[in-house]
């Protein structure tokens, strides 16, 4: 399978960490592509020139990180990261669902704020911040457990891409009992082999 990826985009982490979890990350060719620069491959790979998009060994293409993740828990042999069905499933896509609308917008706000001459202040990007200050209270006022599933995942990697890419805004000071659960995720071979630039 081929992989096409860049190593800041929090969603092809979540993809590299479901895939290591799975134990197919040696199933997996990482191609590292910059979206923006429009590459032909991935075009011919993914219409929309989104990443990341798994190539399958027939030469299907998925693209979205959640379908991504769903292919790969389907094929894999070791403990699925996505519950079958019932509400252990239904609890696991709704923090999915909650991991990527942070990502999402913590994505969204740095596309205004460095890619147009769009002021911090502006209408959108200010939207943007309350979105995910209100995603982490949720999150906050209901402690995330240590079993690692899709849900987990997305939030970890959006938790880590704020650290990334907006390390002077302290979304733990308020936050202590998300807080402590991310340091304990953050020290997981999982987290440190797929960290923004590695």
């Amino acid at each position: 399978m081929k992989l096409y990826y860049s190593k800041s985009s929090p969603f092809a982490r979540k993809v590299r960490i479901s895939a290591r979890l799975l134990g197919l990350e040696r199933q997996i060719e990482l191609i590292e592509v910059d979206p923006y620069a429009d590459p032909s491959d991935l075009h011919q790979t993914n219409p929309l020139g989104l990443i990341p998009a798994l190539v399958t060994e027939d030469g299907f293409t998925f693209f979205e990180s959640p379908v991504i993740c769903e292919y790969l828990n389907g094929i894999a042999k070791d403990l699925p990261i996505i519950p079958a069905s019932g509400a252990a499933r239904l609890i696991s896509l709704r923090l999915q669902a909650l991991g990527d609308g942070i990502m999402n917008a913590a994505m969204l706000r740095r596309k205004l704020l460095t890619q147009t001459d769009t002021p911090s202040d502006n209408s959108l990007a200010v939207r943007q911040v309350r979105a995910v200050d209100r995603t982490l209270d949720v999150l906050e006022a209901h402690p995330l457990g240590q079993h690692v599933d899709i849900g987990l995942i997305s939030i970890a990697c959006a938790l880590g891409y704020l650290d990334f890419r907006y390390p002077d805004e302290p979304w733990r000071d308020s936050r202590p009992v998300l807080a402590a659960w991310f340091e304990t995720i953050v020290k997981q071979d999982y987290m440190k082999l797929t960290a923004p630039g590695v």
